[in-house]
């Protein structure tokens, strides 16, 4: 799964609209047109199983590759979206800096904060998707990269988690 998969599966798990998602975008730092954003949530030539020659003449006007930059300023913008700019601490920067953590990890991390989610509600939801993570699994996934306990979050987890979300928010 790409940026791009990510950010379509979790606008439709949290049924974002599109002049919301350009306001996330602005929150995060990007500035981006609506036309541009609906570039970013089209499926990515390179997600097809059947990838052949004929997308690479209209991946460039109709696709827009989100980067791991992207993708973290768009979480960011969420985070503000949700809960509100938090006012910066004195010798804090004004911008988070990005972290360059794999974006499923961030996925997790970021939308906990956003929806302000425990890690009891974030099991839930991985349930409620058919999946069954213990806490400690839970807790090594959301633990900073690098650490000794840190596991990288795979494909099916942050599947399941935005499927669940999906499931539990757009009743």
């Amino acid at each position: 799964m790409d940026n791009n998969d990510l950010l379509i599966r979790l606008r439709y798990a949290l049924d974002i609209k599109n002049n919301d998602m350009v306001e996330i975008f602005k929150l995060g730092g990007i500035e981006l047109t609506k036309e541009e954003v609906l570039k970013v949530l089209t499926k990515s030539p390179e997600s097809d199983d059947e990838a052949d020659g004929i997308w690479e003449a209209a991946e460039n006007e109709d696709h827009i590759k989100a980067d791991n930059a992207m993708f973290e300023s768009f979480l960011n913008g969420l985070i503000i979206f949700k809960r509100g700019r938090q006012e910066p601490k004195p010798g804090q920067p004004e911008k988070p800096a990005l972290t360059g953590e794999p974006s499923k990890n961030l996925l997790l991390k970021k939308v906990k904060i956003a929806l302000q989610l425990t890690s009891e509600d974030m099991l839930e939801i991985l349930q409620l998707a058919g999946v069954t993570v213990t806490k400690s699994e839970m807790s090594a996934m959301l633990r900073k990269q690098g650490h000794k306990n840190y596991s990288n979050c795979g494909d099916r987890y942050a599947r399941n988690f935005l499927k669940g979300l999906a499931i539990k928010y757009r009743k």
